[in-house]
């Protein structure tokens, strides 16, 4: 005996649209704002940001919020001060005597560039100048803030192998 069968048998490819995920190599176009919408960076029309989800390239939060993110979509992600750049240290902010920084144009929002105990680069803005003295704050400039960005993914690939 012989049988045979015939029939169709429909074959569909699921469409598989990658999605951001640990160890795919992300692309994203991004704005970040503050609480009076004023724009702190951007570089929409630029350059795309490319980085390794996963690796830590960026802050913890912006890889949690892009974690299943598909090309093309796009999201608001709001910040709040302690997950971002954390609080204001008033720890941070230190009086000075003028004579310990180097001659020139003092102005208030100045930022100075020096070495820590530890020989690393540090950062401090001119916050106030007196008349012995000078107020610099070592905080981040994003410290304290609320922090809004809007971001869009412009691609998602399997990291190149290193």
């Amino acid at each position: 005996m012989f049988c045979v069968l015939t029939g169709a048998v429909a074959v569909t490819a699921e469409s598989q649209e990658p999605v951001v995920s640990s160890g795919k190599e992300v692309s994203i176009e991004y704005t970040l704002k503050l609480e009076d919408k004023s724009v702190v960076d951007s570089n929409t029309g630029s350059e795309p940001l490319t980085f390794v989800q996963g690796s830590h390239a960026l802050l913890p939060f912006l890889e949690d919020a892009l974690e299943g993110m598909k090309i093309g979509e796009s999201r608001q992600i709001t910040v709040k001060p302690e997950d971002g750049y954390g609080p204001v240290d008033k720890n941070a902010i230190l009086e000075i005597e003028k004579e310990q920084i180097p001659q020139g144009e003092l102005e208030i929002g100045t930022v100075l560039q020096g070495q820590n105990a530890d020989g690393q680069v540090v950062h401090a803005r001119v916050k106030e100048i007196k008349e012995k003295t000078v107020l610099l704050d070592f905080n981040h400039p994003l410290a304290g803030k609320t922090l809004y960005f809007d971001i869009k993914v412009l691609d998602v690939q399997e990291a190149p192998a290193s």
